[in-house]
């Protein structure tokens, strides 16, 4: 009984190492592959426009609070309570009709998301067929991406498939 355990335990050890030989691996740098098209720089370019067009706008309406603010403080002393407390009311309303803005704009599922979405994904779903084409065309098991979160410590530059990526995408 133990032998046949122990028969059973080495015919499983060889399959799995012997599957593990015949795998090929290959890993391409998506940052390199990125700063190569010109259709990513154009679209950051305008996903920093559309940034800076909204971040200018909730500085205005911040400004606007300020003012409000400001001047609150200096009438402060010539209002009934009641105008006192209709006035911060309105200012702190104009406040959060301003966090809302901008949560809008810059929040997690905002409009920026949205842009980002709606340019950048169409050129990595690109990228990600270029990857699934040389992957299928030259049999490799597993593709890393080198500016993802995986640490390599070691790369041998002839496993770098970036420029091949690239080629296949007609750059």
């Amino acid at each position: 009984m133990k032998t046949t355990k122990t028969l059973f335990l080495l015919i499983v050890i060889l399959m799995t190492s012997i599957g593990t030989y015949a795998q090929k691996f290959a890993y391409v740098d998506s940052d390199y592959i990125l700063s190569k098209m010109t259709e990513f720089a154009q679209a950051e370019e305008k996903i920093d426009d559309f940034s800076k067009e909204w971040q200018s706008e909730i500085e205005l309406a911040y400004e606007e609070v300020e003012q409000m603010y400001r001047d609150y403080q200096s009438e402060q002393v010539l209002l009934t309570s009641e105008m006192k407390t209709k006035r911060e009311e309105a200012i702190m309303e104009k406040e959060k009709s301003v966090q809302l803005l901008q949560q809008k704009y810059f929040g997690n599922n905002g409009d920026l998301y949205k842009k980002r979405q709606d340019l950048i994904k169409p050129i990595q779903d690109r990228i990600f067929d270029a990857i699934q084409q040389l992957a299928a065309s030259n049999k490799y098991s597993i593709i890393f991406d080198a500016s993802s979160d995986l640490i390599m410590l070691y790369s041998n530059p002839d496993l770098d498939k970036s420029d091949k990526v690239l080629e296949l995408m007609g750059y």
